[in-house]
């Protein structure tokens, strides 16, 4: 799979004949929503095999081969070049396939409203075969320890369709908001934790979930040890059943980090008790904050080498957004971004014939534009190179594999460039 960034003046047919594909694979591929109008900057995957790499000033045959994991001998061959041979600028190297890892998938899907949308049972069922574990977002906890399903629609359906694990997320959640005092009635009263727990395993027994998730959050601190207390109770009653427990974990860079969001969640702990674990490595740039990238890939490797030193690279799974927001300048404390797929951020730029940026540092792109009374945007999203950052840091630390933060936000590239770089595990 080859990821191209369109330059001034190139359409789709001169990309395709670039790559000796058709320019309706490459619409087909990329779902693209301005095929006649391509972006500057505009990140698209082109449907081969292997990838192509076109010379720069300065390269060698031995410098690109170790780029690509190769032998300077193998690059020359598959290219039928002499080792010794100068390499001309803009010369095109092929690059043959990698060997795939195996890695595990999990995607949230959050119905809402009063029934689900059939766009996100499409998008459902579109990711499905790319996945380990479908995870419809939320079964929300009661005071007195029942549950308040959400709509699950076709999901179980879908998830038995593709051998997608049904992931039976759990949160603290009251009117949608975390609640620290239902946390903490949940963790420490004995006779609501036990009804709790038995209406959990009915449930999941009923409509066939094989993985128990607790995703609670803004949990006092004084509850740390409740709560580990709780997930080993937990393991032992769902392990009766053959079923997997995993937890959704803050973003902490130290064991000792300070915030009514971190404090409660001990990774050495979940990393001993639960069978994995999902990283919330997002939201650095959020609806509510200052315009930046989302998941940039600095702090997003920290809080992973922090997870290392608390638990193995087996029990880690990468949390990942599948969304970007647009920022309306200059920012305002309690302003709200509005959020955006990758396909509705290129169509953006597009319309207002603007080029798309790319910050090295963060992995991520970004554009700026003005909207119609002159305010200026930022906007920060993901694309083929962003996604592949992550993907080659999944491999360097030998993670789990990756959990997305949300279906139903169009972004093609990504489900194609899982199955270039990785072979799912099915369960």
């Amino acid at each position: 799979m080859q990821i191209h960034v369109v330059s001034r003046n190139q359409t789709v047919s001169s990309i395709a004949r670039l790559y000796g594909v058709t320019a309706q694979a490459i619409i087909s591929a990329n779902q693209l929503p301005n095929p006649d109008d391509l972006v500057v900057g505009q990140a698209m995957v082109i449907p081969i095999r292997g990838s192509y790499y076109f010379v720069r000033r300065g390269d060698s045959l031995w410098e690109i081969a170790r780029r690509f994991g190769l032998s300077p001998a193998e690059l020359a061959r598959v290219n039928a070049l002499s080792e010794s041979q100068p390499l001309a600028i803009g010369l095109r190297l092929y690059i043959p396939s990698r060997p795939k890892r195996q890695a595990e998938f999990n995607a949230y899907v959050e119905p809402r409203g009063t029934s689900v949308a059939q766009a996100l049972i499409t998008d459902a069922r579109r990711a499905a075969p790319h996945l380990t574990y479908l995870a419809p977002f939320s079964f929300q906890a009661q005071r007195d320890g029942s549950l308040k399903p959400p709509l699950l629609d076709n999901f179980p359906e879908i998830a038995r369709e593709n051998q997608n694990v049904l992931m039976m997320v759990i949160t603290n959640q009251e009117q949608d908001q975390f609640s620290d005092e239902l946390g903490r009635i949940l963790l420490n009263n004995m006779e609501v934790q036990d009804r709790f727990l038995d209406n959990i395993v009915s449930t999941a027994t009923r409509l066939g979930f094989r993985d128990i998730h607790f995703d609670f959050e803004f949990l006092r601190p004084v509850d740390r040890e409740a709560y580990n207390r709780f997930l080993r109770k937990a393991k032992a009653r769902f392990g009766q059943q053959g079923w997997l427990m995993s937890t959704a974990l803050a973003p902490k860079t130290s064991r000792t980090q300070q915030g009514r969001w971190y404090e409660a969640h001990d990774y050495r702990a979940h990393g001993e008790i639960a069978d994995f674990v999902v990283l919330m490595t997002y939201e650095w740039g959020y609806s509510g904050g200052p315009a930046q990238a989302v998941s940039p890939i600095g702090p997003v490797r920290k809080v992973i080498e922090y997870a290392l030193t608390e638990m193995p690279s087996s029990k880690i799974m990468m949390g990942q957004n599948l969304y970007g927001y647009d920022w309306t300048l200059p920012f305002v404390q309690g302003s709200t971004a509005r959020a955006l797929s990758p396909q509705q951020a290129i169509s953006l730029a597009a319309r207002e014939n603007v080029e798309i940026q790319y910050d090295s540092k963060a992995q991520a792109p970004f554009f700026y534009y003005n909207d119609p009374s002159g305010k200026r945007h930022e906007v920060w999203f993901e694309d083929a190179r962003s996604i592949q950052a992550k993907f080659d840091l999944v491999k360097e630390l030998n993670l789990r594999g990756m959990s997305y933060w949300k279906l139903g936000l169009s972004f093609p590239q990504n489900w194609l460039l899982i199955e270039d770089n990785f072979t799912v595990t099915k369960r």
